[in-house]
């Protein structure tokens, strides 16, 4: 039969806890020897002596490998991508609203049904921006989606629809590198238009630290109008719409959805792409996520068993035999004051050295 390893997951650094077992331990086993002439202080610091020891054991978390534990929505980090620009304005999301409305309903129905991850939001248009850094508070995180809007029309000049390939990718790294156990959960939202004048770039240097996800799409075939966003207002502050100036006429500028864009994202970032509209909700897109069946990949996390548990038992019951020790250690000093006749009789006038 193998023997068992113990694995050991210390709350500290191990140096922190080897000075903190030299100092606990030396002290309580010192007065140990000291008191050995009292037998009811030698078992006192005995005691004490068990209950440094047991913290200690309880501290560098002692377990064994193999265990299993139910994954949980508690173990992924989320991370929301979004396309901010102009083009996310596009009135074809539902009964004609902007897709940016479908944005943030479904950032909203992802925070929901996957309550208890911490999630990061991330917008890009010109340029990428962490909006949100990781966070358990997914109030905040549709908080921040509810109040992001379409970047300023006038300051846009062609956006690659890969611009936050690095921020992503150095969020991922950081992200694994600060606890390997949780999985990574990434949602890409955007309509693949394409309007810079390079190609786009490729988030493939980010596939390795993802653990699942989607790619939504959003957007129709036929396209949509765009308002004009100045950067004043919740919302839009104009009624005006962007218009094509490379046509006749300038007629409005229409915006369509370019889903091989999107589905070569999601190949690079190896999730599928989910084409998104007002009808259909985004259960079946999070179902993995949401049932517990994306976890860690290539082993970077091993299930434990904790151990930790079981010194944490006597130790409880150490504490509380001492506590009772040191109540009534007080209750009987209170007592001999009380019956000592010498100090019952005693007034202020016959202290030692006043005066009758």
């Amino acid at each position: 039969m193998t023997p068992l390893a113990l694995v050991l997951d210390p709350v500290l650094p191990v140096g922190v806890l080897a000075v903190a077992a030299v100092l606990l331990l030396g002290f309580t086993v010192w007065r140990v020897v000291a008191e050995r002439g009292n037998g009811r202080l030698v078992r006192a610091w005995a005691r004490r002596s068990a209950i440094a020891a047991l913290l200690l054991v309880i501290a560098v978390r002692p377990g064994v490998p193999g265990g299993s534990s139910a994954a949980s929505a508690a173990d992924l980090n989320v991370f929301f991508v979004v396309d901010t620009t102009s083009s996310i304005a596009a009135e074809d999301w539902g009964d004609g609203a902007p897709r940016l409305e479908g944005v943030r309903a479904d950032i909203g129905a992802v925070t929901e049904q996957l309550a208890g991850a911490r999630f990061s939001l991330i917008s890009f248009d010109s340029s990428a921006v962490l909006r949100t850094p990781l966070t358990d508070d997914s109030a905040a995180v549709v908080t921040a989606a509810q109040v992001m809007n379409q970047e300023i029309t006038y300051y846009s000049s062609g956006s690659s629809i890969t611009e936050a390939d690095d921020l992503l990718a150095d969020r991922l790294e950081e992200a694994r590198e600060s606890d390997p156990g949780r999985a990574n959960v990434v949602y890409y939202l955007g309509d693949g238009e394409q309007t810079a004048d390079t190609e786009p770039g490729s988030f493939a240097g980010s596939a390795g630290d993802v653990d699942g996800g989607a790619v939504f799409g959003y957007g129709t075939s036929e396209g949509g109008r765009m308002k004009v966003f100045d950067g004043y207002g919740d919302r839009y502050s104009t009624d005006e719409y962007i218009v094509d100036r490379s046509l006749p006429g300038e007629p409005d500028a229409i915006s369509t959805i370019d889903e091989d864009a999107l589905r070569r994202i999601a190949d690079q970032l190896g999730v599928p792409y989910v084409h998104r509209d007002a009808r259909t909700s985004v259960d079946a897109a999070v179902a993995d996520a949401r049932d517990g069946r994306v976890t860690s990949s290539d082993g970077r996390a091993e299930s434990v068993t904790d151990l930790y548990w079981i010194p944490a038992i006597p130790l409880f019951l150490l504490v509380l035999v001492d506590v009772f020790v040191v109540v009534r250690a007080l209750a009987e000093i209170r007592v001999r004051r009380r019956d000592d006749p010498a100090r019952a009789s005693s007034g202020p006038g016959t202290e030692r050295g006043a005066r009758p």
